[in-house]
């Protein structure tokens, strides 16, 4: 019995610590990387890039509540990477704790979604699961539309939109062979998700970094 009682309790603990040191990895790297080609610059300066890794991380968790503290954890693991690395590399500056408040927020509300996202898109029954599939799509639909009509960043926009319509497509398809109920649902919401991502992007948080 104490094996097994043990394992309850501390598969929990492993999970989230690996969460945790990925998405402290994964801060660190996306700061080393800036500069480095103007590819990589983009991917890296990306939130889709936190976000889509913290959607898998969801997908590979097999519990749906650890999935959900573990894209929250994830999130705000990897801000702390990021800016740790900043600060170390003395490119904080006066704006960056304001700044990395403004993403910390961020990751608390969309760590969790997309934990949620990655864990039901795998796991999930019923039209959540193309729901979902639409909730990790949306953010690379929607950050493409804020390059392109926010930043005017148009050779950047276009290869956004065009990987956010191709794994929008792989949902779908993965939906489809996996006998999701309504799997069609995922290529139907995720432009209008991207939508409003888009909208929220231009809008609230947009604001709150140039008031940061």
């Amino acid at each position: 019995m104490a094996p097994v009682t043990a394992s309850r309790y501390n598969a929990p603990v492993a999970v989230l610590t690996a969460t945790g040191v990925f998405g402290l990895l994964l801060g660190w790297a996306t700061y080393g990387l800036h500069g480095t080609t103007p590819l990589l610059d983009r991917v890296t300066n990306s939130t889709s890039t936190w976000i889509i890794w913290t959607a898998a991380a969801g997908a590979l968790i097999r519990d749906r509540r650890l999935a959900v503290w573990g894209g929250a954890l994830m999130m705000l693991a990897t801000c702390g990477g990021y800016y740790t690395a900043s600060a170390l590399g003395d490119t904080f500056g006066s704006g960056g704790l304001g700044t990395a408040a403004v993403w910390s927020v961020a990751g608390l509300i969309g760590g969790p979604l997309l934990g949620w996202a990655g864990w039901t898109v795998r796991r999930g029954r019923g039209d959540l699961r193309p729901a979902a599939g639409a909730v990790i799509a949306m953010v690379v639909l929607g950050e493409g539309g804020w390059l392109g009509l926010g930043l005017r960043y148009w050779g950047e926009a276009v290869a956004f939109l065009t990987a956010g319509a191709l794994l929008t497509a792989l949902l779908t398809v993965y939906l489809a062979r996996t006998g999701a109920h309504r799997y069609w649902l995922c290529a139907v919401l995720a432009p209008v998700g991207g939508l409003v991502f888009y909208l929220a992007e231009k809008t609230i948080l947009n604001g709150l970094l140039g008031s940061a």
